[in-house]
């Protein structure tokens, strides 16, 4: 006991009262006087208070001018509220002096044709120091000032050698959106004689909390999909300068101590070279040695991943780089009572600093052995793509020019090299017209991260997963795509190399009749909504049909929007000029017709089509509800569709008239706060309801829908005895992490309006198993007999997947209720989900649920 005091003491460091700069830095390192400390700038010590992103970015303009020798700050662009994301490039003058010839001889590394004339003996390498991806777990952007400090005022031969061989690239903040609202709440709810009751108001954010950026989203898992504005800066410079290392600084629990990779061997992705791990594990001895100087306790080697490719600490990984994964255990405030003692602020900041230095040692000391792997790296990216058996992929949706234009975008931000089709090209997984179609060669400097991009995965060492076991870009974006073998691919498919081209100028034909959009169309529910706000009467279609319009006789699918110029109240003039605007925003064609006569079909005047009624829509949100999925509904709406929607708290739920929202929905999450009678008179007065993951459970079993389960069978057998080591990689392996199913559609079901394939992917990361309905008209979505397409699931889960209903649809008196078992919004780039959850918005009340058989 008495030993376990002694290490607690040791760890903790328990100092009440505020640490100065002595605590964090270094003995017997002399420090320039015209570099301020962080205190002069942000006004307490380091560790005092929880810095807020204003002070922070001011601290790091104070350093940038004092030491412009050796920093230079740039703004890489700014974030959802307009806070600035900041860089700081700091190495020694005489690097300085040649920054840009340093750069480009850097980036000479990742192309292989000119890598060869190279040199690296006199290089430096480049390593980024990134902070706090997630807001609240802050330690990491604290640390920033101590580092930054550091590294533009610390003075004699051990920095000089540092700074000639090294260009730092410093990110104090990965997230300042969300280390603000934690940093106000905080310092907020701080008390001069410290609480450390874990209980206490402090530690315990109230909902979202500062782990999201705006929208709710986590960060760390947007490097490969860079949805949010925060990633697309930061990869324009990540690309601009390829660094070498690049640092991630988490938190984790209060009641572990420190993590440094490498992770779980057994966890790495297999597109991840061996040398990448062996560096890894040397930079590791640096860390190992830094935190035994200040008695601090660390692990590895455990609990943590190499797999998923979005990570920051593992993107690098997949572009000649290493990265790194930092977890501090957390004390959520400034001091956190734990089962090993106080955890005091000041202390987590310090094994971040710590940690700084010791990656800054090891690349100074590793450096050529990390830029040679980087060479390599893009080397032999040609000798494996020529032993892989994909040569190429082609992909695009003559129909969804927007999403097409979104995932090229995607490519385009990793470096990935894109051609037009120069020919159309039938496979067997469908026909690829030139014009609408695109081809990426596999043998380029990317040739790793386009297999992570686009490859499929079912075989994998563990079971256990620390993220997503699988992420298939085109079939998350649901585009068609094939792989070309050898046979298939050759040069002369590769038309002009793709670049995105100015805005094309729409041209809307006049029409005295009618007009027509196609609802295959990504943005079209935006054109739809912006139609309607203008006032517009809009309907759609419940068939098929074919007939004339300005372009010549042409087939229209289920949903297409009709706009009759007879039933508005505006003049046709004024809605030529509504439309065309819209159509232009959008980049929509849009058809004109002089006839309601069509030559297959139904006619314009016939009840298949049905007048669609202006959505007004609120979201559940708050406590119990999952952040990520009402933010990545939230963000579906606001940002791809320009569609308000109202976030409602349980007990705003509870207290307000309903009849202002004609659409409700609920994403994962526990909703045993909102009156649930209520709820249920609401969808009986005609209220559309949209359920969504665990919400589709919580509302079965309180008799909100009439959805019934499928369960899955035991893992092991009960009457075995088995090792207690082997708990955790049995329960870990009937957990469903995340991997793609494929359904079967009904394209004529108003749920899947806009679909074009029979077979629609869905990303499953739950246990919700629903039983098709006794009403054979109301389960469009059917997971198939085989249904996985990529990722890992257990037997026993996919033997109750299989054939299960994915989309249930209930009617509850003169309302519906649409449960839809999987996350069709996943983090922003499931954008094949996104038709679904549109059709449930606009369609959804217009689903006939009636149906009875005479006996």
């Amino acid at each position: 006991m008495r030993r376990l005091l002694f290490i607690c003491c040791l760890f903790f460091a328990c100092i009440a009262k505020a640490q100065d700069l002595s605590y964090y830095l270094p003995d017997s390192v002399r420090y320039n006087p015209a570099v301020p400390k962080p205190k002069d700038v942000i006004y307490h010590e380091v560790g005092e208070w929880h810095v807020t992103h204003d002070r922070l970015v001011s601290y790091m303009k104070a350093v940038a001018a004092a030491a412009p020798d050796r920093v230079k700050l740039e703004t890489m662009g700014f974030t959802y509220e307009q806070r600035p994301q900041v860089l700081l490039i700091i190495t020694s003058p005489k690097n300085h002096q040649n920054l840009e010839q340093i750069r480009q001889q850097h980036v000479q590394l990742t192309d292989p044709t000119k890598s060869g004339a190279a040199t690296i003996q006199n290089m430096p390498a480049v390593v980024w120091i990134g902070h706090s991806i997630h807001g609240n777990e802050a330690s990491g952007a604290n640390a920033s000032l101590v580092s930054a400090y550091y590294l533009a005022a610390a003075q004699g031969k051990q920095i000089d050698e540092l700074l000639d061989n090294v260009v730092i690239l410093f990110d104090p903040s990965f997230n300042p959106d969300g280390l603000q609202r934690f940093s106000t709440w905080v310092n907020q709810h701080k008390s001069k004689n410290l609480v450390t009751d874990p209980s206490s108001r402090e530690f315990n954010e109230v909902w979202p909390g500062g782990r999201y950026n705006h929208y709710w989203f986590d960060l760390n898992r947007d490097w490969l999909p860079a949805v949010h504005v925060e990633s697309q800066n930061r990869l324009k410079w990540f690309h601009l300068w390829k660094p070498n290392v690049l640092t991630d600084h988490h938190e984790q629990g209060s009641n572990a101590t420190f993590f440094f990779q490498p992770g779980v061997p057994s966890r790495v992705n297999p597109l991840t070279p061996k040398i990448n791990q062996e560096l890894t594990a040397k930079m590791g001895t640096y860390h190992a040695s830094y935190l035994d100087r200040i008695g601090s306790l660390y692990f590895t080697k455990e609990n943590y991943d190499d797999f998923y490719y979005g990570k920051g600490s593992t993107y690098p990984d997949v572009n000649g780089a290493i990265g790194i994964l930092f977890e501090q255990a957390s004390s959520r405030g400034h001091a956190q009572q734990t089962p090993n003692g106080v955890l005091r602020f000041p202390f987590t900041i310090r094994n971040q600093f710590v940690t700084t230095l010791s990656t800054l040692e090891a690349v100074k000391n590793l450096r050529t052995e990390l830029l040679s792997m980087q060479r390599d790296f893009y080397k032999t990216a040609s000798a494996e793509a020529a032993a892989a058996p994909v040569k190429g992929y082609v992909f695009g949706d003559e129909k969804d020019r927007g999403k097409t234009a979104t995932f090229l975008t995607m490519l385009q931000r990793h470096q990935i090299d894109v051609f037009n089709l120069s020919n159309d090209l039938r496979t067997e997984a469908g026909a690829f017209k030139k014009g609408t179609s695109f081809i990426v060669p596999a043998n380029q400097p990317q040739h790793r991260l386009i297999r992570a991009i686009f490859d499929k995965t079912l075989n994998y060492q563990d079971s256990l997963f620390y993220d997503i076991t699988s992420w298939t870009m085109p079939l998350a974006f649901g585009l068609p795509y094939a792989e070309l073998n050898a046979t298939q691919y050759n040069n002369s498919l590769l038309g002009e190399k793709y670049a995105p081209a100015s805005t094309p100028s729409i041209t809307v034909p006049k029409s005295n009749y009618a007009y027509l959009i196609e609802w295959t169309e990504f943005y079209a529910p935006a054109a739809l909504y912006e139609l309607q706000s203008s006032g517009i009467t809009t309907r759609v279609a419940t068939n098929a049909f074919e007939m004339s319009v300005n372009t010549g006789s042409k087939k229209f699918g289920y949903g297409t929007i009709t706009i009759p110029l007879q039933l508005q109240t505006m003049g046709g003039d004024r809605i030529y000029e509504t439309l065309s605007r819209i159509a232009q925003k959008y980049e929509l064609p849009v058809y004109a017709v002089t006839s309601g006569s069509v030559s297959a079909g139904s006619d314009l005047g016939s009840s298949r089509f049905i007048s669609v009624g202006k959505p007004a829509i609120a979201m559940i949100a708050g406590s119990g509800v999952s952040a990520l999925d009402a933010g990545e509904f939230w963000h579906l709406m606001d940002q791809r569709f320009n569609i308000p929607v109202t976030h409602l708290e349980p007990a705003t739920f509870n207290r307000i008239d309903l009849g202002k929202y004609n659409t409700l929905v609920l994403v994962a999450g526990n909703y045993n706060e909102l009156n649930k009678e209520k709820l249920k008179a609401w969808v009986q007065g005609g209220g559309n309801l949209i359920v969504m993951e665990e919400a589709v459970t919580w509302a079965a079993q309180n008799g909100i829908s009439n959805v019934t389960f499928k369960r899955t069978k035991g893992a092991v057998d009960s009457s075995l005895l088995l090792p207690y080591t082997d708990k955790q990689q049995i329960e870990g392996s009937q957990v469903v992490s995340g991997a793609i199913f494929q359904t079967q559609v009904d394209l004529t079901h108003p749920l899947a309006y806009g679909y074009t394939q029979p077979t629609v992917s869905v990303f499953k990361a739950n246990k919700v198993f629903m039983e098709r309905t006794k009403n054979p008209f109301m389960t469009p979505f059917v997971y198939k007999a085989n249904p996985l397409q990529s990722g890992w699931v257990s037997r026993q889960n996919l033997d109750v997947i299989k054939n299960a209903a994915a989309v249930v649809v209930n009617g509850v008196g003169s309302g519906k209720v649409i449960s839809i078992a999987d996350n069709p919004n996943f983090r922003a780039f499931w954008l094949g989900g996104s038709k679904l959850m549109m059709n449930a918005i606009f369609f959804g009340k217009l689903i006939d649920t009636n149906f009875s058989v005479a006996e």
